[in-house]
Formats: C-alpha cells, structure tokens, sequence
C-alpha cells in the first residue's frame, strides 16, 4: 500500500448519477489483483473520513487507473465536481482481490454483479480473458437508464443483462438470470448486495472455486467502525473485517 496525490485525467457521467474517473500516479504500479480498492480523501476540510472506492481497471503501461462511483452523498458528490487536473489524496491499493492463479485457458468463469457492484469485475474479466478463460457475464441494474460499460463487458464476452422493470434484457434480478442458466462454470466470481450474493452461493454450492466480493459492507473502509464485520461458520466467536480481510472470500469462508 502506498500514498499518493494522484492526478486526474479525466471524469464522465456515465449514467444518472454513476461516474468514471480516471487517475495517474505511481500508486497504479503497485496494482496486480482485480478486486481491491482505494482510500481516497474528500479534499473538504469537514468531510474527515476517505471514501473506500472499488478499482474497476488499471493500466501499468500507461500508469493510469479508473473508478467508478455512485453519488451517494456530500463526499462522492464533491467528487464529481472535479476536472481533470485536480489532484486526490488516494491510499491503496488495499484488500485481499480475487484470485485467478487457478484457471487455466479453456476454463468457463461465470461473472455476476449487480449495479454499483459491477466495477470491479472489468478488471477482473479482462485478466481472465488474457488467460484463455472463457468468460460469461449476468449484469443486473435497476433499469436501462442506469446500465454502463455493457459494450465493455460484451467485447469481453457473452453477456447477458438483467433490468427490474424489464427494459434491458430480462425482467427480474440476476438470479432469474442465473436460474435460466444450464452451464456449469469452473469458477464464479460475484459482487453486489447480499441478495446478489447468497443467491450465486446457493445456487453454486457444487463448484469449488466460488469467490464473492463484500465491498457492499464497507464504510470506512479502515478498520475502525466495524460495520464490516462478519463471523465465520466454524467459530461464533471469530470475525473478520470486510476491509481488512476481504472484500473477496470464498463461498462459505464467513457469514453476511
């Protein structure tokens, strides 16, 4: 982990309150596992907490990395206000990511996410991509308003889309998507909220390499307000910290 003062290169809206922002600096070297994230501190001398933000894709050669947001409050909201030029106090990259080492060219992945779970799982498909991995994406948004990056992950592969109210791809949650679905994959990877989450783990109890991404639960991203914690099965009296242990872990491997 380092820190840094990263610059901005370029911000867009990409939907109704969903942005992208582009950062350079020398932090991105230290970025080798999709899943992670950044601490990123609001440049306002009343908002004193960082803001925990996914990486949805970095680029060593060109030393740059993005983010996508949602604007929730004062903090992402000031965020979005800033241009290219401005710079961020950013700490990272942070987390334990998802792990691909054990998929070999041929393998089938299937990649879920919902909504502002989405971002993460690029970077992931891309790298999975580059290994031969066959890859097969179930996105879930709200409706076709808010949907981004669906051209991104269709060039990546097959890619199938949910909406709540049915005006992009089927009308339902990923899980209808997944319960249309016949193909067994040799790893699922997922992020999104706990609905999204519980549905991949039960549906894929059988296969042996299912990694969920709990960043939903994070607050303050550090460690030190303890609204990430979850226990584990073996042991009510042992917990971990989304932040600090995860975001990713194994199916099973706690309790949310």
């Amino acid at each position: 982990m380092k820190q840094e003062m990263m610059t901005i290169v370029r911000q867009q809206e990409l939907a109704p309150r969903i942005y992208e922002l582009v950062l350079t600096g020398e932090l991105v070297k230290e970025m080798s596992m999709p899943g992670q994230f950044l601490h990123i501190r609001v440049p306002r001398s009343d908002l004193l907490l960082r803001r925990p933000i996914s990486i949805n894709q970095y680029d060593q050669s060109m030393g740059t990395c993005t983010i996508i947001y949602r604007v929730e409050g004062d903090g992402t909201r000031y965020f979005s206000e800033m241009s290219a030029g401005d710079q961020l106090d950013v700490m990272g990259p942070l987390g334990h990511g998802f792990e691909i080492d054990s998929l070999n060219a041929g393998d089938t992945a299937f990649i879920v996410g919902g909504g502002i779970g989405v971002p993460p799982l690029y970077q992931l498909s891309k790298e999975l991509k580059a290994k031969g991995v066959k890859v097969i994406h179930f996105l879930g948004f709200g409706t076709q308003e808010v949907v981004y990056y669906a051209d991104e992950f269709q060039a990546l592969g097959e890619t199938r889309f949910s909406t709540d109210d049915g005006t992009l791809g089927i009308q339902g949650n990923v899980g209808n998507l997944l319960l249309a679905e016949e193909r067994q994959p040799d790893a699922v990877f997922a992020c999104g909220n706990n609905g999204l989450l519980k549905t991949v783990e039960q549906l894929y109890s059988e296969v042996a390499n299912v990694q969920l991404s709990l960043e939903s639960r994070m607050a303050c991203g550090m460690g030190a307000c303890y609204a990430c914690v979850c226990h584990v099965p073996e042991d009510e009296n042992k917990s971990v910290k989304v932040c600090e242990d995860g975001p990713v872990f194994q199916a099973g491997e706690v309790i949310f």
